[in-house]
């Protein structure tokens, strides 16, 4: 087995909810996507920490986790977006995997298994204690990466899809609206999360519908929670989708940040991002990549 090299790049994609936010966080399955839009770490010889926002949290806990030796760990945006406001796609989640995965390389761990193997429940339990909430899904899906269906412990490898991201012209705050939902009566959140999973399920079957339901679903559920979830940005990408034969709704929390669509004709979907391009209505390229990975 070879031995794992002292100086590395580590490489942790981010993710895209496609279907099940906030289902999860009542156990409810997802469908999630690992794309190329993540956090990156260069291992090197010294003593350094550092991280494009000055903050440490995350990956200063999870490098104790790991008894990282001294190094200078080097924490960058992985191919960033040039927009004022970051869009979502999961940085503390892939900065928490990045940062696990470079630990165990500095230590020169073995990997007998895939590297998201081992990262995987490690990056998990880092996360929750520095955050406080979630359902991890974020954290397994840039361990992991690829297109998967999330039920459980139950992980199943999806067909990977074309998908298209869309910044809706404003970032939107997780933490309050996570919190409005959990406030919900418990009862209407269990037939939302039922609801919820079904069209995870029937997600291969037909991805524009469930896409399209998921929103319907979603918007409906979230109004009676009372939780602020549509934005006319949002509302206008999904009307252009289904102008070009497809669907889109929010990834994430809602109330800004980024839309995921799915369009199945190729000239259709060109036509769509440059739809929404000409409206102020950022496309983002992504590409579903593999996890973490070391170069």
């Amino acid at each position: 087995m070879k031995r794992v090299r002292r100086h590395i790049l580590v490489r942790a994609p981010g993710k895209l909810f496609v279907l099940g936010e906030y289902a999860v966080l009542d156990g409810g399955s997802a469908c999630v996507a690992a794309v190329d839009r993540g956090v990156s770490c260069r291992v090197r010889a010294g003593d350094k920490l550092t991280t494009p926002t000055g903050d440490t949290r995350f990956v200063a806990a999870a490098l104790a986790a790991v008894q990282a030796p001294t190094r200078q760990y080097l924490f960058d945006h992985w191919n960033p977006v040039d927009l004022p406001d970051k869009p979502g796609f999961g940085g503390s989640a892939a900065a928490t995997v990045a940062a696990v995965a470079a630990g165990l390389v500095a230590n020169m761990v073995r990997f007998e298994h895939e590297l998201w193997a081992t990262v995987e429940d490690l990056a998990v339990a880092v996360h929750h204690r520095v955050q406080g909430s979630g359902s991890g899904l974020d954290v397994r899906a840039s361990a992991r990466g690829g297109f998967n269906h999330f039920a459980g412990d139950a992980v199943t490898p999806l067909p990977t899809p074309e998908l298209v991201a869309v910044w809706s012209g404003r970032s939107a705050q997780t933490g309050p609206r996570v919190a409005r939902y959990l406030a919900w009566a418990a009862a209407e959140r269990t037939r939302f999360r039922a609801e919820s999973d079904a069209l995870a399920e029937g997600w291969v079957a037909d991805p524009v519908a469930a896409l399209r339901e998921g929103r319907l679903l979603l918007e409906r559920a979230l109004r009676l929670a009372g939780v602020d979830y549509r934005t006319p940005g949002l509302d206008r990408i999904a009307a252009l989708a289904a102008e070009h034969g497809g669907a889109a709704k929010p990834s994430g929390a809602g109330g800004g940040d980024v839309a995921v669509a799915v369009i199945p004709d190729p000239d259709a979907r060109a036509a769509f991002a440059a739809a929404c391009d000409a409206e102020g209505l950022t496309p983002i390229p992504v590409q579903v990549v593999p996890g973490v990975s070391l170069d």
